[in-house]
């Protein structure tokens, strides 16, 4: 008898986890940032294994490519 209840809750339990009315869809409330923009950042640690981080955005230096004859 117990394990007739045990199944018919876990029955019960998955059908109704299985109709969701609506579905959560994850979406990123920050943009990302443009690809010439970069983020400084300093981190401290404090108590009980925890870090303290500010960063600050700073403009990235471009890329240089050399090309050489060989």
């Amino acid at each position: 008898m117990r394990r007739l209840t045990l199944l018919a809750a876990l029955a019960l339990a998955a059908s109704a986890g299985a109709c969701a009315p609506k579905p959560i869809v994850a979406r990123d409330p920050v943009p990302a940032p443009a690809p010439g923009l970069g983020y400084a950042c300093d981190s401290r640690p404090t108590v009980l294994n925890a870090f303290y981080s500010t960063c600050t955005p700073v403009q990235r230096e471009r890329d240089v490519v050399i090309h050489s004859k060989g």
